[in-house]
């Protein structure tokens, strides 16, 4: 697709799209099967008065993404949380656009923070890898509860709760300011083992996959058991 577009940082007179924002992250997490941390339309607003968001625009003014910056573990770390691309201009290299400006705002901001993200998809690993992220254990992640609990709107919280926060279906990738490879040596890196990722990513599936069919039959032969539903 050949779209020009002006990616910026969100602004007071951009609040009016929150609403609209807030909806496709939810389309968007329903039709993955996968979940955003949920959030209103007045935190969307919040977040680009203070100007930790950034929001994109197609040349005839139409909304086209979105992406916002949130602090955890008393500003040592800084998560660029909420990427959203409106369906009619994915696969447009928008996303990639997004990602480098909300990386660049969180440097201006938090020079010192570590940035990290959580994904289960290749192509934003890959996006991630060309700004210098590298995939990481969860343990290095920030361990503030606040953060964690954003993922309870996740279809896949059980999981992460069950894995005691050490694994789940989404990818971790960090970039460390003060420890970190040049962005062209992590993207050479995910090149090389990109399709280990994807055989990563899909025996992750289908492992949690058998996570939840166990569940439900054993939920549904506590029932027969006890005559609920009977």
């Amino acid at each position: 697709m050949n779209q020009n577009f002006e990616v910026m940082v969100a602004e007071r007179h951009h609040a009016g799209f929150a609403a609209v924002i807030c909806d496709e992250m939810a389309n968007s997490a329903k039709a993955r099967g996968t979940g955003i941390a949920k959030r209103s339309p007045d935190y969307i607003r919040d977040k680009m008065l203070e100007g930790k968001a950034v929001i994109a625009f197609a040349q005839d003014g139409t909304w086209a993404g979105f992406c916002y910056v949130e602090c955890w573990s008393h500003e040592a770390y800084v998560a660029n949380s909420g990427l959203i691309v409106a369906p009619q201009f994915r696969k447009s290299g928008l996303a990639k656009m997004i990602k480098q400006k909300i990386f660049e705002l969180s440097r201006l901001k938090y020079p010192e923070a570590k940035i990290f993200g959580l994904t289960t998809g290749l192509a934003v690993m890959k996006i991630n890898s060309d700004l210098g992220y590298e995939p990481v254990t969860y343990s290095e992640l920030t361990q503030d509860d606040d953060f964690w609990k954003g993922c309870q709107s996740c279809v896949n919280y059980d999981i992460l709760m069950s894995k005691e926060r050490k694994n789940c279906l989404c990818t971790a990738m960090l970039y460390d300011p003060k420890d970190h490879w040049q962005p062209e040596e992590t993207a050479q890196q995910f090149k090389q083992r990109a399709k280990a990722y994807e055989r990563i990513l899909a025996i992750k599936r289908i492992r949690f996959l058998k996570y939840f069919i166990m569940k439900a039959h054993n939920k549904t032969s506590k029932n027969e058991k006890t005559g609920i539903g009977i």
